[in-house]
C-alpha cells in the first residue's frame, strides 16, 4: 500500500513541531546550521507545489 505524498508531509511537519516543542530536544539546546525550522519551510515548499499540481490537475481533468 502506498501513502498519499501530501498526508507524509502533513505528518512529518506535524512530528516536526512537536520534536521542536519537546522538553527534551529544547534541553539539548541544539543549535545546527540547518534548523527543524528549515525542515518545516522545505517541507511547506513542497505541500505548496503538490497542492498546486493537485490543482491543475483537476482543472484539466474539468476542461476535458
Amino acid at each position: 500500500m502506498q501513502v498519499n505524498l501530501l498526508d507524509l508531509v502533513g505528518v512529518t511537519q506535524y512530528l516536526l513541531s512537536q520534536i521542536e516543542n519537546h522538553p527534551d530536544f529544547i534541553k539539548l539546546e541544539y543549535y545546527p546550521d540547518l534548523t527543524l525550522g528549515d525542515a518545516q519551510t522545505a517541507l511547506s515548499y513542497i505541500k505548496d507545489e503538490l497542492e498546486n499540481q493537485q490543482q491543475l490537475s483537476a482543472a484539466s481533468k474539468k476542461a476535458n
